[in-house]
C-alpha cells in the first residue's frame, strides 16, 4: 500500500503559554486512503502529543471536527489527503474563539441554537394511551432535507454575515427553526419567528450562499434563509394588509 509524505501547518495556541497563536510544521508518512483527521491522529499518536482538536464518529456524522483546511471549512475527517498537493494548512474554524490549538468556544452558537427551539412543540397535546402524532412521506418531504444538519458549524466559519455580525443568529439555528416551522406536528412557529425574523435573524442575511456551499450534509441553509423570508414576508403582508379584509 502507497504511503505519502504529507506536510502539515498546524495552528497552535495555548492561552497558558501564548501570547498568540502560531503554526507548527509536522511532515507526516501518511497512507494513501487517509484523511486529514487521520494525518492530526498520527501526529497526536507518535509525535506531539499536546495536539489538541476535537473528532468523535471519523463517518462524517458528528459534526465536530470541523476546522479550515487550506482556508476551507471542512470536516477533517472527510478532506481525504489524495484532494490535496503540498503543504496542507490546519486552523480552527473561523469566526469562532479559540480556546487551544485547533478547539474553538461555541458557546455563542449554542446559545443561539437554544434560542430558537430547535424542537418539536406539539400542536396538539396527546396522551402516550393516544398513540403517536403522525405525518405522511409528503408532510416529511416538506422538511426533511433540513433535518440532516449535524451541528458541525462550518457554515458559520463560512458566513461572511457572521463575521461581520455576531450578533446574527446564523445559518444553521435558522434553518433547525424552518425544519421545525414546517412540520405538520409542530405548533411553534410564532414563539420562533418571534426570533428569526428580525433583522439579528434572517434580515440579516445577504444570500451569498456561503453556508451551502461548505455544507457536509447538502441541507441547503442559504436556500431556507430565502424559504423563512417569504414565509415571514407573508405574515407581514396578511397582518398589516389583509387584517381587515373578510376571507
Amino acid at each position: 500500500m502507497k504511503e505519502r509524505l504529507v506536510q502539515l501547518e498546524v495552528l497552535r495556541y495555548d492561552p497558558e503559554t501564548d501570547s498568540e497563536p502560531h503554526f507548527q510544521h509536522y511532515d507526516v508518512l501518511c497512507k494513501a486512503e487517509w484523511v486529514v483527521l487521520d494525518a492530526l491522529n498520527a501526529v497526536k499518536e507518535s509525535m506531539d502529543p499536546t495536539l489538541a482538536y476535537r473528532w468523535s464518529c471519523h463517518m462524517a456524522v458528528c459534526g465536530s471536527c470541523g476546522m479550515m483546511i487550506n482556508g476551507e471549512p471542512k470536516l477533517s475527517c472527510h478532506a481525504f489527503l489524495r484532494d490535496y498537493e503540498g503543504v496542507i494548512r490546519v486552523e480552527p474554524l473561523a469566526n469562532f474563539p479559540i480556546e487551544r490549538d485547533l478547539v474553538t468556544v461555541v458557546d455563542d452558537f449554542i446559545d443561539k441554537l437554544k434560542r430558537v427551539k430547535p424542537y418539536l412543540i406539539p400542536r396538539d397535546k396527546k396522551s402516550i394511551d393516544e398513540g403517536e402524532y403522525k405525518q405522511t412521506p409528503a408532510q416529511l418531504m416538506k422538511y426533511r432535507q433540513f433535518s440532516m444538519c449535524i451541528n458541525c458549524m462550518l457554515c458559520y466559519a463560512a458566513c461572511p454575515e457572521y463575521a461581520l455580525q455576531p450578533k446574527f443568529i446564523g445559518p444553521a439555528a435558522i434553518t433547525l427553526a424552518h425544519r421545525y416551522n414546517l412540520d405538520s406536528r409542530d405548533g411553534g412557529r410564532a414563539e420562533r419567528q418571534e426570533v428569526i425574523a428580525t433583522n439579528e435573524g434572517v434580515w440579516e442575511c445577504s444570500f451569498v450562499g456561503a453556508c451551502s456551499e461548505v455544507c457536509p450534509k447538502a441541507v441547503d441553509p442559504a436556500g431556507a434563509l430565502q424559504q423563512v423570508k417569504v414565509a415571514s414576508t407573508i405574515d407581514w403582508f396578511k397582518e398589516h394588509l389583509l387584517s381587515g379584509v373578510k376571507s
